[in-house]
């Protein structure tokens, strides 16, 4: 397995991380025998970072991790490294209510964490969203203060904006920011890229198959479950559909001549855009895992990047990435 390291101050990690938002009910229902065997199987690859939220499946994905590790060989499970991202606060109908960043409430969520991952230590914490109502300061002076105690090893960010970062930055070390990151979906290349790599700041880049639309496998005709994020999801709907899955059949033409995958080709794009980007993969099963992991063998050479680019130029997707009421939380420029 490939490696790379999460900004300057860092731990090393795999290449590529597994995302796993999905192996809880996002994008409809999940098979649980499945995410463990995938989860295993990323392990065996080589992989090491395993990203989630406490606020997945509300703890039903920590405890999936949880089981995972358990049953896992020793040097699989001692490897592993955690991220994990707290504050979105969620209903028993599973709305959201917003972002909670007091630091009595950093402490609450860690706390809930580690009995739940069954760990003594996460390796980089995160608020999910900058909490607007609490200065970020005081957020990541709370997490710094778990890291002298021991219970978090590394500070990250997630979906920060410019100015937050740089004051997070000048608070404690902060290894990396979490960002969506796609051909698809390049705003972070304006101003949060430039002062990450100014920072020293390492990047998690999430939504690389911008949630399945550019994996190469949807359809027009896919049918939703009610509970899949993407059935009110501005970029699934109508026109705006149509024209991303164009997008993407010209992307294909692409990964055919190069005899790899419209995945494998987006996977490689990320990967190619510097070695302090570390790209998640949001495999749900085995066989969608065996092929991201297929991009580490992808070569892309200037041709191949500028195809790539005319294919799918900056700012050519149709409708935004979450709801309107969803990108109002959103701290990074768009």
């Amino acid at each position: 397995m490939q490696t790379r390291t999460l900004g300057t101050t860092g731990p090393q990690v795999s290449a590529l991380g597994l995302g796993c938002m999905g192996m809880s009910p996002v994008y409809g229902d999940a098979d649980r025998a499945e995410s463990i065997a995938t989860l295993h199987a990323a392990l065996d690859a080589g992989m090491t970072l395993l990203d989630t939220g406490d606020f997945y499946g509300m703890g039903h994905n920590e405890m999936l991790i949880a089981e995972a590790l358990r049953t896992a060989p020793a040097a699989q499970r001692e490897r592993a490294l955690l991220s994990v991202k707290f504050g979105g606060l969620r209903d028993p109908d599973g709305g959201w209510g917003g972002t909670d960043g007091r630091p009595v409430a950093v402490k609450n969520f860690v706390a809930y964490s580690l009995q739940r991952l069954g760990v003594d230590h996460i390796d980089v914490y995160r608020i999910a969203r900058v909490d607007p109502d609490v200065p970020i300061e005081e957020t990541v002076g709370a997490i710094a203060e778990l890291v002298e105690k021991g219970h978090v090893r590394h500070i990250g960010l997630s979906e920060a904006s410019a100015e937050n970062i740089r004051r997070a930055a000048a608070t404690a070390p902060i290894v990396d920011v979490q960002l969506e990151y796609a051909i698809i979906t390049r705003d972070i290349e304006r101003k949060i890229l430039p002062t990450t790599r100014e920072l020293g700041i390492g990047v998690t880049a999430y939504g690389v198959l911008s949630r399945g639309l550019i994996s190469g496998h949807f359809t027009q005709d896919q049918q939703l479950a009610p509970n899949d994020f993407r059935s009110f999801s501005p970029r699934f709907q109508g026109e705006n559909l149509q024209h991303n899955l164009n997008l993407v059949e010209a992307l294909r033409k692409i990964a055919e001549q190069k005899g790899v995958s419209v995945a494998q080709i987006a996977f490689a794009w990320v990967l190619s855009r510097g070695e302090d980007i570390v790209p998640l993969v949001g495999a749900r099963t085995r066989a969608r895992l065996t092929e991201a992991l297929g991009a580490l063998d992808v070569t892309l050479d200037a041709a191949d990047i500028t195809a790539i680019e005319e294919a799918v130029p900056a700012d050519s997707a149709a409708g935004t990435r979450y709801p309107a009421a969803q990108m109002a939380h959103l701290g990074t420029e768009h």
